[in-house]
Order: C-alpha cells, then sequence, then structure tokens
C-alpha cells in the first residue's frame, strides 16, 4: 500500500465465472499482478464476394468482429513464504492452488465426469458434451466480455525444497462470445450486447477530425 493517502485503488483484471442458467457467481479470479501488454485482435464478419457474377454489397456484415484476447499473467508467492505462519497454504503448496484454479477453467469436475461415465455404463444412447460454467473476461468496468479459453499455458520458473512452484507466468488466450454463439436471451449474450453498447458509446467520446486534417477540401 502507498504511503500517499491520495494514491488511486489499483484496480485489478481478472475472471468471473457464472452458471450459464442462473447468472449466479461460482468464482472470482483476480490476477495477481496486471499484465502490461493485453493483445486484441478482430476478424471482420464480412460479406464473401460475388460468385459466377453476381453483384454482392461490399459494405454488408454478416455479424459481430470476431475479437480475440492475449495476456500473459505472472504469479509470485516468493513474499508469502517469508511469513509461512501468515500464509500457510503458500507455504504448503506454494502456487499449486492459484494454478489449479486457473487450470479448471478448462476442465470438467470429477462429479461431471463420473456421471457422464454413469451414463455411459446405464447404457444411454446420448451423452450431451459437458458444460463448463459461463466465464467473463474483467478488464475495467468498460470490458466485462463472455469469453471461451482457447489457448492455456504455463511456465513455472522456481520452486521451493518441495518442488512446488513459487513462480510462474501463465498464458491464456480467449475468444469473446458473441451473440453470434450464445443467442441473445442467454445471460451471456446479454452481456455481450452490453460489452458491444459500450463500445458504441465510447466511440461517441472520440469525436470526429475535420476533413481538412486529412489535407483535403472536401471530397470528390
Amino acid at each position: 500500500m502507498s504511503g500517499f493517502s491520495n494514491s488511486p485503488r489499483v484496480v485489478k483484471g481478472g475472471i468471473v465465472t457464472l452458471d450459464p442458467d442462473t447468472s449466479v457467481v461460482q468464482g472470482v479470479i483476480a490476477l495477481q499482478y496486471n499484465p502490461d501488454t493485453l493483445s486484441r485482435s478482430l476478424q471482420i464478419q464480412s460479406t464473401p464476394g460475388g460468385q459466377d457474377g453476381v453483384r454482392v454489397d461490399a459494405l454488408r456484415l454478416r455479424g459481430p468482429a470476431i475479437e480475440t484476447f492475449k495476456l500473459e499473467a505472472e504469479l509470485d508467492a516468493t513474499d508469502q513464504l517469508e511469513f509461512p505462519n501468515k500464509f500457510p497454504v503458500a507455504a504448503q503448496y506454494g502456487l499449486h492452488p492459484q494454478l489449479a484454479q486457473l487450470e479448471m477453467l478448462i476442465n470438467p469436475t470429477v462429479e461431471t465426469l463420473q456421471s457422464d461415465d454413469a451414463m455411459a455404463n446405464a447404457g444411454a444412447l446420448e451423452i450431451i458434451p459437458l458444460e463448463q460454467p459461463l466465464t467473463l473476461f474483467v478488464w475495467s468496468v468498460s470490458r466485462v466480455v463472455p469469453v471461451r479459453l482457447t489457448e492455456f499455458s504455463v511456465t513455472e520458473e522456481a520452486f521451493d525444497p518441495s518442488l512446488n512452484p513459487i513462480r510462474a507466468k501463465v498464458s491464456l488466450g480467449m475468444r469473446v462470445l458473441s451473440v453470434d454463439d450464445l443467442g441473445f436471451e442467454h445471460p451471456g449474450g446479454r452481456m455481450y450486447m452490453n460489452y458491444l453498447a459500450n463500445k458504441e458509446q465510447l466511440a461517441t467520446r472520440a469525436g470526429s477530425a475535420a476533413i481538412s486534417a486529412l489535407g483535403l477540401g472536401g471530397l470528390p
């Protein structure tokens, strides 16, 4: 904590998991340190070009752009290990709990797997694919968006005498789930619409430059 009373409170980025049916919060993961960079890409959903001489309107969009995020989160238990009585979990397990919490975002629970196996052994003809909680990526109040994790890798960089990891980097890749993926009535679809509406509002705050700034006196 800073010694200056007027220092701004640092907001952490993170991930929230919700029940996909009730929207009840199941878990909140706050990143230990905010990454210095956040990579974003948007793939335009444009209308394909005409074939066999059929004219297609080149200005039409088929849907929202496909947006992806990539970041690298750093985890470090070194400071906690200096006070084992105050942080007994870190002293016993290092970063295992934090890493496991992130990894369970992409793994089904043991109970779910056992239930699925029991249905198969009972002769169920069709097993519905396992459904994970609705995952939200939160990066300030302006970016609260439903995502699917598409990339996940961990580099463990240091270990305690029991080989528990005490420093690690986690690389995450996420694909934004839009109404094309979830539908308008799904809780995640409604959250995406709020996310897109916020983009619209922010865009209006950017203002518009004069056309003369582009070296033009007018359009031909």
